[in-house]
């Protein structure tokens, strides 16, 4: 099993950029693909963007593309979200995941992730 724990969150003005963490330990990291979702109040958790195991594809979400960039640095055993040009409409909070079955593309659905981070709370003001 990989333990993920996110940090980074924090307060920030709408067109401020946020960079968040994710330090996994455990499992090999460095297997498997790493996700970004985020859930806000009374919403259903949302795919931010998905990198695969080698960094070498990235996967965005509609809402996000342009702005939000994965990154991953296996040596660090640490996944990385820059947020840029931040929105009202991107608070939540945002949890890192780890991908089910080694080796596999990086998904877009809650159900090819099976570990989850605690959370950070990113709260964009206008």
């Amino acid at each position: 099993q990989v333990q993920l724990v996110e940090s980074g969150g924090g307060l920030v003005q709408a067109g401020d950029s946020l960079r968040l963490s994710c330090a996994a330990s455990g499992r090999t990291f460095s297997m498997y693909a790493m996700g970004w979702f985020r859930q806000a109040p009374g919403k259903e958790r949302e795919f931010v963007n998905g990198i695969s195991w080698s960094g070498g594809v990235t996967i965005y979400g509609d809402s996000v593309k342009g702005r939000f960039t994965i990154s991953r640095d296996n040596a660090k055993n640490t996944v990385y979200l820059q947020m840029n040009s931040l929105r009202p409409e991107d608070t939540a909070v945002y949890y890192c995941a780890a991908n089910k079955t080694p080796f596999a593309t990086p998904g877009r659905f809650l159900y090819d992730y099976n570990c989850w981070g605690q959370g950070t709370q990113v709260t964009v003001s206008s």
